[in-house]
């Protein structure tokens, strides 16, 4: 659980961060300061964490998808289907 809530807590920082920076990429029309810079690059650090947390999970187990497609992934998961005998 505590997993999880790290990984939204990343992604609202993400959010936050990437929408600073427009912000400051309005404000700063003609104004040479690097916030815009310094936001985007808070941003790609916040991403590549969120990245690797999330890698983190799926490789501990505490991850997992639960999407149809990947059933065939899991053979434990899938029902065999047996043919009746003549």
């Amino acid at each position: 659980m505590l997993l999880k809530v790290i990984i939204i807590l990343l992604f609202i920082g993400v959010l936050i961060s990437l929408s600073s920076a427009l912000v400051f990429l309005m404000k700063d029309v003609g104004n040479p300061g690097k916030r815009t810079l310094y936001a985007l690059g808070i941003r790609i650090t916040l991403a590549a964490c969120l990245i690797a947390t999330v890698i983190y999970g799926f490789y501990t187990g505490q991850l997992s998808s639960k999407a149809p497609w990947d059933r065939q992934l899991h053979p434990e998961n899938v029902i065999q289907k047996t043919r009746p005998e003549n």
